[in-house]
Order: structure tokens, then sequence, then C-alpha cells
């Protein structure tokens, strides 16, 4: 007779998450907590690293329905930009806010394009939040909010290239942050690491490596 033992028995915690930020990659998993979802709201290793004023793919997935929308904000330096909505049903409060009122549909998983501001920083954050509408009353702090956040970096000259699928063996360099980024041994996030990985993905596809976009590019000298 077989019988099931709930994993926490066995030591390992129960699964608590309601939503998870895929791409880019989140800093944790924690969400309860404002601004980023944990208790010490500290910066991690898992940067990603774009150019200034990039479209990214933001992709995030819901684990248990609930019903509510999505906000997406940005912070150039840090996360005291962000600001949770006063209602429930309170749109683009605040200057830090990129996109709100993405809806809540079936399925489960969610991904749109966001335009990332012009600006260079070492220290930005992106946040996306969910607001649910089933918990009333309306509290904030409080269990009406799931929080998830991506540490970045956005640099003049950074490479943007296409996720790498780490299936695909025509993809020398695998990352584990398919974000259109990647990050140099130990997690820093650097710019050559980015362009040898392009380099090393056209030559192997037999593509050019430096493809006419109407500026001209040349290897670094010394």
């Amino acid at each position: 007779m077989f019988t099931m033992i709930a994993p926490w028995l066995l030591g390992a915690p129960p699964a608590l998450a309601h939503i998870g930020l895929d791409e880019p990659v989140a800093r944790y998993e924690d969400q309860k907590n404002p601004p980023c979802g944990a208790d010490n709201d500290e910066r991690t290793t898992n940067m990603s690293v774009f150019a200034p004023g990039q479209t990214i793919t933001v992709s995030w997935r819901e684990t248990i329905d609930h019903p509510s929308h999505y906000r997406i904000s940005f912070d150039d330096d840090g996360t005291d930009d962000f600001v949770d909505p006063a209602e429930m049903q309170e749109y683009y409060s605040a200057p830090s806010v990129l996109l709100d009122e993405i809806e809540d549909t079936p399925g489960g998983g969610f991904s749109v394009d966001v335009t990332l501001p012009d600006v260079e920083c070492d220290n930005c954050t992106l946040q996306v939040i969910q607001v649910m509408y089933d918990k009333p009353p309306y509290t904030i702090p409080g269990n009406d909010i799931y929080y998830q956040c991506a540490d970045l970096v956005l640099r003049a000259g950074a490479v943007p290239i296409d996720p790498i699928d780490p299936m695909d063996p025509m993809d020398p360099f695998v990352d584990n942050e398919e974000c259109g980024c990647a990050s140099a041994p130990g997690g820093v996030p650097s710019a050559l690491v980015l362009t040898a990985a392009l380099l090393m993905r056209r030559r192997s596809r037999g593509e050019p490596c430096f493809p006419s976009t109407g500026t001209s590019a040349s290897a670094p000298s010394g």
C-alpha cells in the first residue's frame, strides 16, 4: 500500500508562491512583503543587463488563481520609488509605473513588452505586483498584493540578444537568466560577456558577427 507523505513533514517547506517572475530573472521567490517580496529587500547576483530605452519582454506566471490585475514599475536607484495602489483599483498612481491595469486572464501565464526608461543605472529595479480583489477589506501593507522584483543594470552599449534557449544545441552560451541578457562568472553582469555570447551564437549559426544596422562595430584594440 502506497502512502503519500506531505513534503513539509519530510523537512521541505510547502510551496507558497502565488506568482513567479520568469523574465527578467527574479530577485528571489518571496513575495509577501513590499516592495520586492522579502523582509531584507536586498539585491542579489540575479542581475539582468539591458540597454537604456530597450524594449524587453516581461513574463510571469500565476500559480494560484485570484481575481486581480498586474502593475509593472521601475526605479532607477533602488526601490524607494515604488508605491502601492492606495485603492484596490487605482491605476498609474506613481511616476515609477510603466504599465498598469494588466488584465488577469485565464491560463496562468502572462507576457508583455515593456520599454525601459532611457537612463543608465547600476542599481535599478523592475517590480511586478499582483493586486487581488478577493480579500476585502483592501489594506496595505497586507495580504492583498504579491510582489516580485528583478535587479537590472542599464548600460549604454549593452548588446541586446534574443533569449538563449538551453535546449537548442546551436546556442553554445547557456545562462540561467533567459531574459535577453547574460552574467559573467559569479553573477556579475558584463557587456563583454554579452558580446562574446552573441558572437559565438552567430558564428555557430553561420550568421554575420555584426549585422548591418546602420552603424559599424570593430573589435577592441589591445
